[in-house]
Formats: C-alpha cells, sequence, structure tokens
C-alpha cells in the first residue's frame, strides 16, 4: 500500500471516527463522561487536520473550493433558520 492510500485511509477512518463521538456526546447524560468524549473528539480534531495538512500539501487529498462570503452567508442564514 502507497502512502497516499494509507494516508486517505487514515483521514476516512478519522471521519468516521468523528461522527461516533458526536453521537455519543449528543446522546450522554453524565456530564464528566461528556467532557472526556468533548476532549477525545477534540484531539482527535486536531490529529485530523495535522494529517489533512499533510496530505495537502502533497497533493494527495485535494480541498473543495473556498467559499465566497455570499455562499457563507445563505449557509449561515440557512441554518440559523432550523
Amino acid at each position: 500500500m502507497d502512502e497516499k492510500t494509507m494516508i486517505n485511509d487514515v483521514l476516512e477512518q478519522t471521519k468516521s471516527k468523528l461522527t461516533c463521538y458526536q453521537t455519543a456526546i449528543s446522546e450522554t447524560e453524565n456530564i464528566e463522561l461528556r467532557q472526556t468524549l468533548k476532549q477525545l473528539r477534540d484531539n482527535l480534531e486536531s490529529f485530523q487536520y495535522e494529517l489533512f495538512k499533510v496530505a495537502n500539501s502533497k497533493g494527495y487529498y485535494i480541498p473543495a473550493q473556498v467559499a465566497s462570503e455570499k455562499e457563507i452567508q445563505k449557509v449561515r442564514k440557512e441554518l440559523e433558520n432550523l
């Protein structure tokens, strides 16, 4: 397995784990457990971002185009109306 495949594989696994953490956080009543899960999620998000920067710098992962201010405001408005 080449480096590009390994990095992209780990990025996908990390995104999946982040979703699991978010689900667990939203379904946990115990405040101490929620805080622990949030810390684990935050650490994993930091790891994911660092790995993304490596993948991006090597051309292994190309992010979506940067959204315009108008597009950002449109999405923000839609989300606020939920």
